[in-house]
């Protein structure tokens, strides 16, 4: 990747410490698999349906194997050679390898089409680009370019019929049309975040997450180097996007990744620079996310990046995945989603938890640990939030990403 710049470089940095060009994360995208594609891809009994995004419904846990999908870099030393493929079992959450999907370069991101039918891939490069892989047969449907470098973030719009992509390296975001198939056409849009100025240290935009909110009305995208959260409203006819609002966080804070409460009212911000997160309240009507008070990560005075939050589907608990402190913060969710409590961090039992993602039914916590090259798997307690570890991590080269279905 051959960036040399402030913010790409930094971002470089942070990736090097793994042997890695970059530090993007993938997770459990809006609208998960269906029922009838997790049969198709792993042959498996069918279980609950799934979640929106960074959720868990309370029904019961599925039984046999399900598919997990696993995201890794292709370009550099001791990475992967594609999309990973495995299964786990949804009671112990023991993981099996059953191969690679090859073809695909740098899949850090994954995202799943809300019929679950197709998943969707990012590649990660200068020459930035999306890829559909159809699920049934594993067929890759093509690639489109994402008018941008570094693409690091990937979300289906609940309505399925666009995906939106944000670009690291060059600060934008990209909206492609998906037809019936499930394949991808050429981009329809693309905004470069020109403004404001780049916070402290931070050489120009940076988007790092492009979703949509839970009420379907405004897509979100999150910009590292302007320490801003930008909302659009998107035209679902032609995939035009319109900016409504803005969200500062304050200067420095390097926003990363940002999650939905289930009620919609609130959202929680990851700020991986200066290692906070905050609670933002989200207005449906207009689109406006105001942007509360830094809180701790409970991760001490070592440095660590905080990479993404998961709540719970019934919205009592959030959990934050901690690079550096190799740790998971468990917080409280109080007064309806208006405020965060930490309660404790657990280790992670890897390095560098780059991500992390329920499985559909909320009973498993999956971490993909990016300097150790592994996956750890987490029993979740309903009553209490609690995580317990199912056993020993998997081993997953360079693993960036880890969508259970």
């Amino acid at each position: 990747m051959g960036h040399a710049n402030g913010g790409w470089s930094r971002r470089r940095f942070v990736g090097v410490l793994a042997g890695v060009a970059s530090a993007a994360g993938c997770s459990s995208s809006p609208g998960s698999s269906s029922e009838s594609a997790a049969q198709e891809a792993s042959g498996s009994a069918p279980g609950s349906p799934s979640p929106g995004p960074s959720k868990a419904p309370s029904s019961p846990a599925p039984t046999g194997p399900r598919p997990l999908y696993l995201g890794t870099y292709t370009s550099v030393e001791g990475g992967g050679t594609g999309i990973g493929l495995a299964t786990y079992d949804a009671e112990s959450g023991r993981i099996k390898g059953t191969g690679t999907l090859t073809g695909v370069t740098n899949p850090s991101y994954l995202a799943v089409h809300p019929d679950g039918r197709t998943l969707y891939a990012v590649a990660e490069q200068d020459a930035g680009a999306v890829t559909a892989v159809r699920l049934s047969d594993r067929k890759v449907l093509g690639s489109r370019s994402t008018g941008g470098a570094g693409p690091c973030h990937l979300s289906v719009h609940p309505g399925g019929r666009w995906l939106l992509s944000a670009n690291y390296g060059s600060g934008s975001v990209a909206v492609h049309p998906i037809d019936s198939s499930g394949a991808l056409g050429e981009r329809r849009e693309t905004v470069t975040h020109s403004s404001p100025a780049p916070g402290p240290g931070q050489d120009g935009p940076h988007a790092h997450q492009f979703l949509t909110s839970p009420d379907g009305g405004h897509v979100l995208a999150v910009d590292l180097g302007t320490d801003t959260i930008y909302s659009y409203r998107l035209n679902e006819r032609t995939g035009a996007l319109t900016e409504v609002s803005r969200a500062h966080t304050r200067a420095g804070a390097g926003p990363r990744h940002l999650t939905f409460h289930p009620g919609g009212r609130y959202a929680y911000l990851a700020n991986e620079v200066d290692n906070t997160v905050a609670v933002c309240a989200y207005d449906r009507k207009t689109g406006r996310l105001s942007v509360g008070a830094a809180q701790s990560t409970g991760t001490g005075s070592g440095t660590s990046y905080p990479a993404q939050l998961l709540v719970t589907a019934n919205g009592s608990y959030a959990y934050l995945a901690n690079r550096g402190h190799n740790s998971l913060t468990r917080y409280a969710v109080e007064a309806d989603g208006a405020r965060l409590r930490l309660l404790d961090t657990v280790p992670v039992a890897g390095d560098f938890p780059r991500q992390i993602a329920f499985s559909p039914d909320g009973t498993l916590l999956f971490a993909a640990n990016q300097k150790s090259s592994t996956v750890s798997v987490f029993h979740v307690n309903r009553a209490s939030g609690e995580l317990r570890p199912t056993g020993e991590p998997f081993a997953s080269p360079v693993a960036v990403c880890a969508l259970p279905l």
